[in-house]
């Protein structure tokens, strides 16, 4: 199944749709400006959107696959995805980082069970993550530890 996201005048996704392969072989075929036309004689744009461009789900070209919110660079030809937080930057391969390094998962007990999810705190500027007994624990990378934080 093919898919197209269609940007607004930003070049902000403002939905993914599935479309034909066949429709897509049979007008231009992949990536083709020639399919993205035809599609929209098959599926009319939203109130505000302008344009239909091709993702590819399983990430085979354009970067990745175009999500909600997501942009499109032109000049780049790909997707690339909404900041996560205004204290993160894009990286030379167009991807999201925090100012923060990610840390390892960490492990506590006889059973080796991990911390629940990893997440950043933007007010923080932290990782953080919880036990199971809901004790939260941030990330210090200065000592490469995990130290309780007493929430």
């Amino acid at each position: 199944m093919a898919h197209f996201a269609e940007l607004d005048s930003n070049n902000t996704v403002l939905r993914v749709v599935v479309a034909c392969n066949q429709d897509i072989a049979n007008n231009g075929g992949e990536q083709s400006e020639q399919a993205a036309k035809h599609f929209e004689t098959v599926c009319p744009f939203f109130e505000g959107g302008v344009k239909w461009i091709q993702t590819s789900y399983n990430n085979n070209f354009r970067k990745q696959f175009a999500r909600i919110g997501s942009k499109f660079d032109f000049t780049k030809d790909k997707f690339i995805l909404a900041q996560p937080f205004p204290s993160w930057s894009l990286d030379a391969n167009d991807d999201w980082k925090a100012p923060v390094q990610h840390p390892p998962i960490i492990f506590e007990g006889e059973n080796k069970t991990p911390y629940l999810p990893i997440y950043w705190d933007e007010n923080g500027q932290r990782w953080c993550a919880k036990n199971y007994q809901k004790n939260e624990f941030a990330w210090i990378p200065e000592s490469s530890s995990w130290v309780a934080t007493g929430n």
